[in-house]
C-alpha cells in the first residue's frame, strides 16, 4: 500500500506542488494549510510521513512538531527559509527528523524521505547493547547507566547507538554527520558537539565517569576513562 503523506504548508503554491509531485510518485498525499487542521488530520488519518512549515499562522510549525511527537514515532520532515544552523537545532530539538531549506530541489525531498523512511523501517530483532555499565535497547530506544534508566530524544538515541555498535573505534565529525544525520551541516557547524554535550549530560549525571572522549581535530570515540 502506498505510504501516506501529510503535507502541512499555508503557502498554497508550494503546497499543490508538493501534493502534484508527490501523487505523481506514487504516495496518497493529504494537505493542511495550518497547524491545527494538520494535527486534527494526523490524528484522524495517521500518516507514514509528514512534511512541516515552520512558518505557519497561528499555531507554528516548532509547537505542531512538538505535539505530533508527543504522540507517536511519526517521521518529521521540516521545511523552513531559516538557515541559521541553530534554528536547525532548535527544529531538530522540537522533534524534527530532518530539515529542509526552501527553496529545495523535489529531488532532494524525495530523496530524504526514502532515507527517513529507512531509518523508520523495524529493525529485524531488537538487541540490547552493552558497554561497560552502559545499556542501550534497540526496542525501546532507552539507555541505562547502572541502575539508572535514561531518556533519549530521536537523535541523541541515533547517536548513542552509533558509539555504542562502534566502541573503542575513533568516529571522524564527517562520518557522524553521514549516518546521523544523512548530510552535512557545513564545517564550522557545533551541531555534533551539542548532542555529544546532551548525551554526556545524561550518561554522567550521577557522577559517573566519561565514556565519550574527544578525539581533538579529528571526532569522537567510546571508550573507558
Amino acid at each position: 500500500m502506498p505510504e501516506r503523506i501529510l503535507v502541512v504548508e499555508d503557502e498554497a503554491r508550494i503546497a499543490q506542488f508538493l501534493k502534484r509531485g508527490l501523487i505523481y510518485e506514487g504516495y496518497h498525499v493529504d494537505v493542511a494549510s495550518d497547524g491545527q487542521s494538520g494535527l486534527d488530520m494526523a490524528r484522524d488519518n495517521v500518516p507514514d510521513l509528514v512534511i512541516l512549515d515552520w512558518m505557519l499562522p497561528g499555531m507554528d510549525g516548532l509547537e505542531v512538531c512538538k505535539r505530533l511527537r508527543a504522540a507517536g514515532n511519526v517521521p518529521i520532515l521540516m521545511l523552513t527559509a531559516k538557515e541559521e544552523v541553530q534554528d536547525r537545532i532548535t527544529g531538530l530539538d522540537a522533534g524534527a527528523d530532518d530539515y529542509l531549506v526552501k527553496p529545495f530541489s523535489f529531488d532532494e525531498l524525495l530523496a530524504r524521505m526514502r532515507a527517513l523512511f529507512r531509518r523508520a523501517a523495524p529493525s529485524s530483532q531488537p538487541e540490547v547493547l552493552r558497554f561497560n555499565d552502559l545499556l542501550l535497547d534497540t526496542g525501546t530506544h532507552r539507555a541505562q547507566r547502572g541502575d539508572r534508566f535514561i531518556d533519549l530524544t530521536a537523535k541523541e538515541y541515533e547517536l548513542l547507538e552509533m558509539f555504542m555498535r562502534n566502541p573503542r573505534r575513533v568516529l571522524t565529525r564527517e562520518l557522524i554527520f553521514d549516518r546521523v544525520w544523512g548530510y552535512d551541516f557545513g564545517g564550522e557547524s557545533n551541531i555534533i558537539e551539542v548532542y555529544v554535550r546532551y548525551l554526556r549530560q545524561k550518561t554522567e549525571e550521577d557522577g559517573e565517569p566519561r565514556l565519550i572522549h574527544t578525539v581533538r581535530g579529528v571526532g569522537y570515540v567510546l571508550r573507558e576513562e
